[in-house]
């Protein structure tokens, strides 16, 4: 049997014209005749009804589906979207000493604006203050050195602070990202606390972008979970102590009380360095797409403990853009422990 194929408009309106012949017994409908006129406008409705079915053969299936019917398909598979989170940490402030700095006090810059969360009372050197993103979303990450302004002015106080760490702010979970986590639910179903159940676990957790589960790697009815944060903590992606313990926390609330004990960690980079010579066609551009290439393979296929295979390397370059013949100096390479993660090194062009 063939595959369904909507039909176009042109195609609906002479079988719609075709049908009313034969069934009226008449002859070629005159352009313009109440007839065809009566016969196109049924076919353009008939049209939009398959349209919006063919629209809707695509939202039935989460492989296909669109933003708010992937939502409805989340909910049913997961606990729903990951929504954004705000970006919170210290600045430092200075002042007239003994001076209050209250709750609530408003700063812009950086990714927007921000709110103090604590009262403090300025002291004779810089004094930190916490503050948090009034808008949520990786916009309102800040590096440290910053500078952030008071919206009002506040007697007694600078009119700006220094960040001093501001991270956290997680974008909402897009599309391709939220489709690939139910499609991973649904091919792999909860068992109770297998392995594949860690994963999903830690995925869940906002800002998670890669996880990975070890059992009994500690021993005897333990778990050890490594995971990853790549938008986050771009550009190396390798979770923060309190990133790892946040994680600890979130599958501390899902995971069988019957596991002896379970681990969390972040992995540990392991870059890798490989040597390709006679390359053509060999300048600035094709060199910086190949080191994009091959990094973006290492993030899609390594995993901490795994094994980075020549063959790897070789699809990775080669299928750069420019790239014509190329001479590798690499061989496979297994990573010394558990807790390494492949990464890429320097890639010398000889």
């Amino acid at each position: 049997m063939a595959p369904w194929e909507t039909p176009s408009l042109e195609q609906v309106r002479e079988e719609n014209r075709d049908y009313i012949t034969a069934r009226l017994h008449s002859g070629a409908m005159v352009p313009n005749s109440a007839l065809r006129v009566l016969a196109d406008a049924n076919a353009g409705l008939a049209y939009l009804t398959l349209l919006y079915i063919d629209w809707l053969s695509k939202q039935l299936l989460p492989d296909t589906a669109e933003t708010e019917w992937l939502d409805r398909h989340a909910q049913i598979w997961l606990a729903g979207r990951k929504a954004a989170t705000y970006a919170s940490g210290t600045a430092n402030v200075t002042g007239a000493a003994g001076t209050i700095l209250p709750v609530g006090a408003q700063l812009s810059g950086a990714g927007g604006a921000y709110q103090t969360t604590a009262q403090v009372t300025v002291g004779t050197t810089a004094t930190p203050v916490a503050v948090a993103a009034l808008t949520s979303g990786a916009a309102g990450n800040a590096d440290p050195g910053t500078t952030l302004s008071f919206s009002t002015p506040i007697a007694g106080i600078d009119s700006s602070a220094i960040v001093v760490s501001l991270t956290g702010g997680t974008d909402a979970e897009t599309d391709d990202e939220l489709r690939a986590r139910i499609l991973e639910r649904i091919r792999n179903p909860p068992m109770g606390g297998d392995a594949e159940d860690y994963v999903q676990w830690a995925l869940a957790v906002p800002g998670v972008t890669r996880a990975w589960s070890y059992p009994q790697e500690m021993g005897m009815g333990t778990v050890t979970v490594r995971f990853m944060m790549d938008d986050l903590r771009a550009p190396t992606g390798f979770p923060t102590p309190q990133d790892v313990q946040n994680v600890t926390l979130a599958l501390d609330q899902v995971r069988p009380v019957a596991v002896k004990d379970f681990f969390v960690e972040a992995p540990v980079a392991y870059p890798i360095d490989l040597t390709i010579s006679n390359l053509v066609v060999d300048n600035a551009g094709t060199e910086q797409a190949i080191n994009d290439s091959v990094a973006a393979m290492l993030h899609d296929k390594a995993i901490p403990g795994g094994t980075v295979y020549r063959s790897w390397i070789d699809e990775a370059i080669s299928g750069t853009a420019n790239v014509d013949h190329y001479d590798l100096t690499f061989n496979d390479t297994n990573m010394p422990d558990n807790g390494s993660l492949a990464v890429l090194g320097t890639i010398t062009f000889a």
